[in-house]
């Protein structure tokens, strides 16, 4: 099968629909003969029977099912676009693809998103999550419109390739289960010395600045796991299993959401969080206003 027939398709789809080709020929406006023979077309290129007979109703085959159930996403599209072409040029929803890398927390990500989702226009949101490097890869083949992440890509690629948008920052706290927290806040940061840490598995930028600050300060933790995911660290950190570090910008949901409490900001470490775009001046509506937000809570 070199080419699929699109009219082809559509004809077998509304004779699936319908469950004969008399009722389909009736909704297509078509003569029953020259239906069939248009069916019979698409199952040579197909090369398969898609019905067979039952009581004198229609039922599809296994190679029918397989083919129905791509028409049903094709045709369910098509009148998506349809009825979306019939909208004013205002009233269209617009459509967002956006990294996230990995290694920022899920809540600062939502936070920066805000301001694209608050337009007054219909969004639709496509929202992937993954290395910084992968995710600039796809920004470079157009398949993302904007890359959130907390490292800064390579001189050259910024130059040939990317624009850079600096568009938060926020210290880093360090959380733990109540009575760890309570015990930890005196004497901090001696206090953490041979203390259990959940250390970040993604390569965080801020997390390799903690362990350099704990290092200046003469302090040694005992790294108890390593976790790749920002929301199972947590869960961890509740459980009393050790020391966890987060943006000092969501605290408050931080505490709240997971029953921890903050054992003390570190001021000398900050997280920060930047925009890439293809180009500059980004005419994407939602593109603009992500990087021209200014986000709220302890962000700079």
């Amino acid at each position: 099968m070199n080419q699929l027939n699109l009219r082809h398709l559509y004809y077998f789809w509304v004779i699936s629909q319908e469950g004969s080709i008399a009722k389909a020929s009736e909704v297509l406006d078509l003569a029953p003969q020259t239906l069939s023979g248009q069916l019979a077309t698409f199952e040579d290129s197909v090369g398969g029977q898609l019905f067979s007979r039952e009581r004198r109703r229609l039922v599809l085959t296994e190679l029918g099912q397989l083919v129905q159930s791509y028409a049903n996403d094709i045709f369910a599209l098509t009148g998506e676009l349809s009825e979306t072409l019939r909208l004013a040029p205002s009233d269209r929803p617009l459509s967002l693809a956006v990294g996230v890398s990995a290694s920022i927390h899920k809540l600062i990500a939502f936070q920066l998103l805000q301001p694209a989702l608050k337009l007054n226009r219909r969004m639709k949101l496509d929202c992937r999550t993954g290395r910084a490097e992968d995710l600039l890869l796809s920004l470079k083949r157009k398949e993302l419109d904007l890359v959130l992440t907390d490292r800064m890509p390579q001189s050259e690629e910024v130059e040939d390739r990317f624009a850079v948008h600096p568009i938060s920052s926020s210290t880093i706290s360090l959380f733990a289960a109540p009575e760890l927290a309570t015990r930890l806040r005196d004497e901090f940061p001696a206090s953490l010395n041979r203390q259990p840490l959940l250390a970040n598995a993604i390569d965080a930028p801020y997390f390799q600045k903690l362990m350099n600050w704990l290092t200046i300060s003469n302090v040694r933790m005992d790294v108890v796991a390593r976790v790749d995911d920002s929301a199972l660290i947590k869960v961890f950190g509740r459980e009393g299993l050790g020391v966890f570090a987060a943006p000092t910008a969501i605290k408050d949901e931080v505490c709240r959401q997971y029953q921890v409490e903050e054992i003390a900001p570190v001021k000398a470490v900050t997280d920060q969080l930047y925009a890439i775009t293809r180009n500059r001046k980004a005419a994407h509506e939602g593109v603009r206003a992500i990087c021209g937000s200014e986000p709220s809570g302890d962000f700079e």
